[in-house]
């Protein structure tokens, strides 16, 4: 009992690489040792050299993958592992039998834990025979040959029996499609054996230790900068260290550690300045640069999208913060890259005034753009180092808010679900040529300060006084703090604090105010949060 406890909690929605660290070494015989041992009361051994098991050995999946169906085994058919022998298994699986890194594109959004992704399939039949249950992320994330498909779907009628009589099901023959149309289909779209799993297999890994120099925007608080120190390795194990700074100066100093799996996947749990946070990173090829999601680990919403390149590696420009300059101005310009040269080009009409701090990594240096300098986006160097740009802008022609639609929870007050709150930030446009806002020849000038407030959505939202009750806007962050769960006897027949609300930004150009607005969904608590959506 105790046990199946610990497990929900860590299906609960927190995917913890801690829960993944493996403490000592992981070997193969481990593994091994232990599927024969733990396993093979329902599974077969269907061959010694190298080890094949059924079903276990016919799949691919990521590191959350393997850790959702190990978990499932505990849970659904009582599977006895210990925490240790649970890592050490899907150290073993991700290693031998996970995805290449062209297989994880445009599906890594659900280990980034971007859970207000709107995602969107070609196909109409994908959405609805597997993307209306759960994402459709979690089924691009894994590789079967046909054979396993169709178990899997004889698994979801048996475990959900219902499943036929739900939406989108009762009104056709689901087995039926279920079973000739979208089996095939998966068996040759997400089949086992590919070429980029065979080449990257063969592919040499590249170890993690080094500086690291890093940039990123965290919603609510701005630009982010610094270096990350990672050392070890051993088995894949590491140790990190970070130390940078927020653009308006505060600290972002922290340390904790790290694994790598299938050669590429980095996986860290970090304590930034007390607060516990997650890296789910993708190492590139040559392993000279990690991207991906940092997010903190009770509120999983609150995140930033993070770059870092490794020092030594040559010269490479990650950023300029802010990533635009009006024309006419003076301005403070940060460039975060590494090997970063003395000669800076800005392009024609920006000049660098003074050289305000420089390192290998950073340089700050305050610009002064000419009142004629040629407006648009254009690329930066320091040295040899480029692959950044700025934009150069004389007017802010429109705002949008970003992201347009997004969701927050209730939550908190004394219950297991802590609230999911809502970020966002207001992005400036300026107008291109035919002078009007919100066409194709706009260019966007980067993320600006905003004040923020929320209204009713609709009517209805209205009569519900959903603004009182759903929760408090900050006016100057643009983070939503959601109010707390539970029946409110405030309200008419003492609903929840569910509600519906339309998010305003307001920017000030010039005197003249330009206002921008989205949507925020507040409702109820997600109970079933899986580390795969």
């Amino acid at each position: 009992m105790k046990k199946n406890t610990k497990l929900s909690t860590w299906m609960g929605g927190v995917m913890l690489a801690g829960a993944m660290l493996p403490a000592s070494s992981v070997q193969a015989a481990d593994a091994e040792s232990i599927i024969k041992n733990k396993c093979l009361a329902c599974h077969t051994q269907e061959q010694a050299e190298p080890a094949q098991f059924s079903r276990m050995s016919h799949q691919r999946k990521t590191p959350e993958g393997w850790l959702m169906s190990i978990a499932r085994m505990q849970l659904m058919h009582n599977l006895q592992i210990t925490d240790e022998e649970r890592r050490t298994l899907v150290k073993y699986f991700a290693d031998r039998q996970g995805l290449a890194p062209e297989e994880t594109e445009g599906a890594r959004y659900a280990m980034e834990r971007r859970l207000n992704t709107m995602e969107s399939f070609d196909s109409q039949e994908f959405t609805e025979m597997c993307a209306r249950c759960h994402s459709g992320a979690r089924v691009m994330l894994q590789r079967r040959p046909q054979s396993e498909w169709e178990h899997l779907v004889h698994f979801h009628l048996g475990q959900w029996p219902t499943l036929e009589y739900q939406a989108l099901a009762r009104d056709r023959d689901w087995m039926e499609i279920a079973l000739n149309q979208t089996v095939p289909q998966l068996g040759k779209d997400l089949g086992l054996e590919s070429k980029a799993w065979e080449n990257w297999q063969k592919a040499k890994k590249v170890p993690m230790d080094g500086n690291w120099s890093f940039s990123a925007t965290m919603p609510g608080k701005g630009d982010l900068r610094g270096v990350m120190t990672i050392s070890g390795g051993k088995n894949d194990l590491y140790k990190v260290s970070v130390k940078g700074e927020y653009a308006d100066g505060s600290a972002f100093t922290g340390k904790g550690s790290a694994i790598v799996y299938t050669g590429y996947e980095w996986r860290a749990n970090l304590e930034i300045d007390g607060v516990k946070m997650r890296q789910v990173f993708a190492a590139s090829k040559d392993g000279n640069e990690l991207t991906g999601r940092m997010f903190e680990a009770v509120h999983d919403e609150k995140g930033m999208d993070f770059t870092a390149v490794r020092e030594g590696s040559g010269a490479r420009l990650l950023a300029v913060q802010p990533e635009y300059i009006r024309a006419g101005s003076t301005q403070v310009l940060t460039l975060v890259g590494t090997g970063l040269g003395k000669e800076v080009a800005l392009g024609k009409g920006l000049k660098v005034n003074q050289v305000l701090y420089r390192d290998t990594n950073k340089l700050v240096v305050q610009v002064q753009a000419s009142d004629d300098a040629q407006l648009g986006s254009r690329q930066v160097k320091a040295g040899k180092a480029n692959g950044a740009a700025i934009n150069v802008f004389d007017q802010i022609g429109s705002v949008k808010v970003v992201p347009d639609f997004s969701v927050g929870r209730v939550g908190g007050n004394g219950g297991s679900t802590p609230k999911y709150n809502a970020y966002f930030q207001a992005e400036a446009w300026m107008n291109g040529a035919d002078g009007k806002a919100g066409t194709d020849d706009d260019m966007r000038i980067g993320f600006v300060p905003a004040a923020w407030h929320v209204e009713p959505f609709d009517e209805q939202a209205a009569a519900d006084d959903d603004v009182k009750f759903t929760g408090k806007m900050d006016p100057k962050t643009g983070v939503f703090t959601t109010a707390a769960a539970g029946p409110n006897p405030e309200r008419r027949m003492s609903t929840n604090n569910a509600g519906n609300l339309k998010v305003v930004a307001t920017v000030d150009e010039k005197g003249q105010a330009l206002t921008a607005d989205g949507q925020l969904i507040v409702t109820v608590q997600r109970w079933n949060n899986p580390p795969l959506p």
